[in-house]
């Protein structure tokens, strides 16, 4: 039991390194390049003489919807990413109550009991 442990565990960590690294770049990337372009636009709204907090209140409210499409492709994975993850985590979790369970597959909760 202990030896079956230990792949288990050992082959989740393996496995999901990878994608975990991927989605937290691809995290790190969109909310960077959201920053940047709320600074870019407050950049030229104040080379224009407008004041800086006006700059900025005007800034977060154009940047908002102006990266929901030019940083769309990016968007899209960073959902993908984590629907991924969301989907690998709610496996993994039904592998782990089938084990409390005692049944060596994910089937139904009443299989026990037959």
């Amino acid at each position: 039991m202990q030896e079956q442990e230990e792949v288990v565990g050992g082959g989740a960590r393996t496995h999901e390194s990878e994608p975990s690294r991927s989605l937290a770049f691809d995290i790190t990337l969109y909310t960077v390049a959201r920053f940047g372009m709320l600074a870019a636009l407050t950049a030229a709204l104040v080379l224009f003489d407008v004041p800086l907090l006006v700059a900025l209140a005007v800034s977060v409210v154009v940047a908002m919807p102006l990266s929901l499409f030019v940083f769309g492709g990016l968007r899209r994975r960073v959902a993908t990413g984590m629907a991924q993850r969301a989907e690998r985590r709610r496996a993994q979790r039904a592998h782990l109550r089938a084990q409390l369970r005692g049944s060596r597959e994910g089937g139904d909760p009443g299989e026990e009991e037959r």
